[in-house]
């Protein structure tokens, strides 16, 4: 095998069987992550630099500072000197004289506290640690004890276990800062729900709600904090072993198994042995084996040192004791695990919409038992935010980095239940900070290719999925571009961004001068209305003529799950804006059928796989055109109608997947409900808004809102932006329905003061 690249060796470790005592049929693998380079660290190292450097957490030529005592700090200094940075290792006395080398040979500058402070020397290097990063302005901190990409590192240990045996039944593995047991178990389980968890610590750490003990002896695992990457939740069964049974454990792995390693595998193995005799045949166990043994000559594989240490003074057992949980422990012992049972649970929300599903979603999270919290760089956008009673976070949105710092500053990974968005502007940013964290999501790619049309046209192209004619534009426009669109289009044609929303900057165009112009518009528009930079592309896309719908489907555990269609209403060109929405879309089967299929089809395309899409589709004479996916919950009060009709609350089962828990999409009463949507029929200056009250006493009319306000410039609608409130309606019949609302509107005057009046 040839790398390129140091860094590019990392990984790729073998699997091996090992030969213990177990019913026929039970397979025991040793996953050997000591074949790294120089340990099982050098992945960690590897994902938290790298995407330090990515996401601009980390500059070229910047200083990283850690504290180790053993493998992280071996990591750091391969992955950081190779990728040219200086690198400083905090370290505490128990630092072995081979690891010393080491980092001393590769360049790196060690700094050895003296003496443990108030929480052992965890504490004390912390403490070293500050200061040394107030004295290196810009340097980086990896952070492996809170930072997501060490557990996050262990996606790919996951898969070249998956590669090597198909499926696992039992993970055994040690708990230190949480990384490695944590990140793998949590993406094995995306695949393998029913694994089993086992998590090996040592008497003496307080990682499971045990009395710290700082003076232990054992290295590579237990903790005497809690450290912010540790999920108690995933792990079903813990065990803990003292110094001399962890120590005789290593001796009996060389022996019996001829792996040369370190107490932390050692422990491992030990477990192992236990898990195997217990399990049933047709079992398959992995162990993590963390760390080699050439750190410990001088310790574990030292008779002086056992000596010297009296180590043979501690009681060891033959067989873990079956302990009830929180049960002090002495020696060898396990018991299924009840820590985090009773945490607070958030659910994080990355900006949201500025009316309608915004705030009423922080409301409903209460209702799942979470906690809300939102993220934004400007909380004085949301009318009524206080009353949701959310915890607000402010920090700039826009910007990768500065999300994770946040989330990554506020909480401990086991207390967060999921990231969401009501704002489709921040579906990208949700997807890539919950696949950070490994939690319930879309993929990154999938978002992005449905946020982005001229992606997502390519990408339904290449699956067969009918859609209109399309051409992409970028810059500069020029007049060959736009013949060459024009010809494989065809005119009349549709001009839009590839990444706005609510029909902004979408015109229909008869000529390619205004073709080149709305172009020329589109482009100009560097920013979008939260401030992030625009894709500057346009899309130019045939015309398709028929009624327009869209198909609300929802995504779970592998399944793409129909709650209806939605026939929808236009304004005609140049300009198209919604105006009218039917819930659900009085169709008969041929159509329906056709029109799903279309959709289910393109959401499959584009990858999307949790939760709601709202896909827009247009009845051609030629059949169902695609026009997009919307990787969100419709907009347009569609969601209310579907409840109306259904009585299913589609804005919380979005909330209830994002969270991890099975959505509850079974429809109870069946019925029809319409919303409309109020108009500016002229330019000019809002004064008032009659006939609200009449409107209301229509019968079947549940709603009348209106959200412009006295006082507003208005104009007849050119985006989603421009509508001036709406009226909703329930009725047993479509007709009835649309009857209702059309009454509505006609008891309503919308009093405009025109321009020229003025």
């Amino acid at each position: 095998m040839i790398f390129d690249d140091i860094t590019d060796a990392i990984g790729h470790t073998p699997l091996v069987r090992l030969r213990v005592p177990a019913a026929e049929g039970v397979e025991v693998y040793a996953k050997l992550e000591l074949q790294n380079l120089f340990g099982m660290k050098d992945r960690v190292a590897a994902n938290i630099v790298l995407e330090a450097k990515r996401v601009g957490a980390l500059v070229d030529g910047a200083h990283i500072v850690e504290s180790s005592s053993g493998t992280m700090a071996l990591g750091v200094a391969l992955v950081g000197t190779a990728l040219g940075h200086p690198v400083h290792i905090v370290t505490d006395p128990r630092i072995d004289r081979m690891t010393l080398a080491k980092l001393r040979a590769l360049g790196c500058r060690v700094h050895v506290v003296e003496a443990m402070t108030s929480h052992g020397w965890q504490s004390a290097r912390l403490e070293r640690l500050e200061r040394l990063m107030a004295d290196l302005p810009g340097a980086f901190w990896p952070q492996q004890y809170s930072n997501p990409d060490n557990p996050g590192a262990y996606r790919k240990l996951a898969r070249e276990v998956l590669d090597d045996l198909g499926s696992v039944d039992v993970l055994v593995g040690s708990v230190g800062s949480g990384g490695s047991l944590c990140g793998t178990s949590r993406a094995l389980r995306e695949s393998l729900p029913e694994l089993h968890v086992v998590g090996v610590d040592c008497v003496g750490s307080a990682l499971f709600d045990q009395p710290d003990e700082p003076r232990r002896l054992q290295s590579g695992l237990g903790n005497s904090l809690l450290p912010k990457n540790l999920d108690r939740t995933l792990v079903d069964e813990v065990h803990w072993l003292n110094d001399h049974e962890a120590f005789a454990a290593t001796r009996a792995l060389a022996a019996e198994q001829q792996i040369f390693a370190g107490n932390t595998s050692g422990s491992v193995y030990r477990v192992l042995t236990d898990v195997a005799s217990r399990a049933e045949p047709g079992t398959r166990i992995v162990g993590i084996f963390p760390d080699r043994g050439d750190r410990y000559a001088d310790t574990v594989y030292s008779d002086e040192y056992w000596a010297a240490s009296g180590l043979t003074d501690l009681a060891a057992a033959d067989a873990p004791e079956q302990v009830d949980y929180g049960t002090e422990v002495d020696r060898w012992s396990r018991s299924v695990n009840k820590s985090g049972q009773d945490l607070d649970r958030y659910l994080v929300f990355v900006e949201a919409n500025t009316t309608g599903t915004g705030m009423l979603a922080l409301d409903l999270t209460a209702g799942l038992g979470l906690r809300p919290v939102l993220l934004t760089g400007k909380p004085e956008r949301y009318a009524g935010l206080a009353a949701t009673g959310a915890e607000v976070l402010v920090c700039d949105t826009n910007s990768p980095s500065a999300l994770r710092t946040a989330v990554q500053d506020r909480f401990r990974r086991e207390e967060l239940a999921g990231v969401v968005s009501t704002s489709d502007f921040y579906a990208p940013a949700v997807a890539d900070l919950a696949a950070w964290l490994g939690l319930p999501r879309n993929p990154v790619e999938a978002v992005r290719t449905c946020r982005d049309k001229s992606l997502l046209r390519r990408r339904l192209a290449q699956a067969g999925v009918p859609q209109p004619r399309f051409a992409v534009l970028d810059e500069p426009v020029t007049a060959d571009a736009v013949a060459a669109a024009v010809a494989e289009v065809g005119l009349p044609c549709v001009v839009k961004p590839v990444d706005d929303s609510g029909s902004n900057l979408v015109v229909l165009c008869h000529d390619a001068a205004t073709v080149a112009a709305q172009a020329e518009r589109v482009l100009a528009v560097r920013e979008n209305v939260r401030g992030m930079p625009t894709a500057r592309r346009v899309l130019v896309e045939q015309y398709a003529r028929g009624p327009e719908f869209s198909v609300e489907l929802f995504g779970w555990a592998g399944e793409s799950h129909l709650v209806g269609v939605t026939r929808k209403s236009v304004t005609g060109g140049p300009h198209f804006v919604e105006h009218r929405h039917l819930f659900p879309a009085p169709l008969d089967r041929a159509d329906a059928d056709a029109l799903t299929d279309a959709a289910r089809r393109a959401v499959e395309a584009a990858g999307m796989t949790l939760g709601a899409t709202h896909t827009e589709v247009v009845l051609t004479e030629r059949g169902p055109a695609v026009v997009e996916v919307n990787p969100r919950l419709a907009g347009g009060m569609i969601p209310e109608l579907i409840r109306l009709a259904t009585g299913v609350q589609l804005l919380e089962q979005q909330l209830r997947v994002g969270a991890g828990l099975p959505p509850e999409l079974a429809a109870g009463d069946t019925g029809y409900a319409g919303i409309a949507f109020l108009l500016a029929p002229e330019h000019g200056v809002l004064r008032a808004v009659d006939g609200v009250a009449a409107a209301r006493s229509v019968p079947g009319v549940v709603e009348v809102t209106v959200t412009a306000r006295a006082g507003a410039t208005v104009r007849p609608p050119v985006n989603a932006y421009d509508r001036l409130g709406h009226v909703i309606a329930r009725a047993e019949g479509p007709e009835e329905v649309d009857a209702a609302l059309t009454a509505a509107l006609g008891r309503i005057d919308t009093r405009i003061e025109s321009e020229g009046d003025q």
